[in-house]
């Protein structure tokens, strides 16, 4: 079940499209092929209220969060991480180059014993994935 929430400072949503990168990520998460595609949500949420640096209100963040339920290796886990951080990066290259904008992403276990799950996605799944 892993979740991939993006943090990011509003003005963001002026120069990128958030759902578009919303479903790249998503996508990318499953092309990893470590990550389930039954399991994966992306979200993202814009900061009421941002200060960055110099306090210039010009500056921007995206900060990525994957949260993972625990028993993979480091090696898979950092494969992951880069397979997804690329992706943002790639995504956000256009945007980076004409504006100030910091990108960045931690992948964190979520331990599976204090981690309960329910839900019926995986029900109503089709065969394919329509990405």
């Amino acid at each position: 079940m892993p979740h991939i929430i993006l943090d990011y400072a509003p003005r963001l949503a002026q120069i990128i499209d958030i759902a578009q990168l919303c479903d790249l990520l998503r996508r990318a998460a499953i092309e990893t092929g470590v990550l389930p595609l039954a399991g994966v949500r992306v979200r993202a949420f814009a900061a009421d209220h941002v200060s960055i640096a110099d306090g210039n209100p010009d500056f921007m963040y995206l900060d990525i969060s994957v949260r993972l339920r625990g028993g993979r290796d480091l090696a898979t886990r950092k494969a992951a991480t880069e397979t997804i951080f690329n992706a943002a990066r790639a995504y956000l290259a256009p945007a980076m180059d004409t504006h100030p904008i910091a990108l960045s992403l931690e992948m964190r276990d979520i331990d599976p014993a204090l981690s309960p799950k329910c839900g019926t996605i995986r029900d109503h799944l089709s065969t394919g994935d329509p990405a």
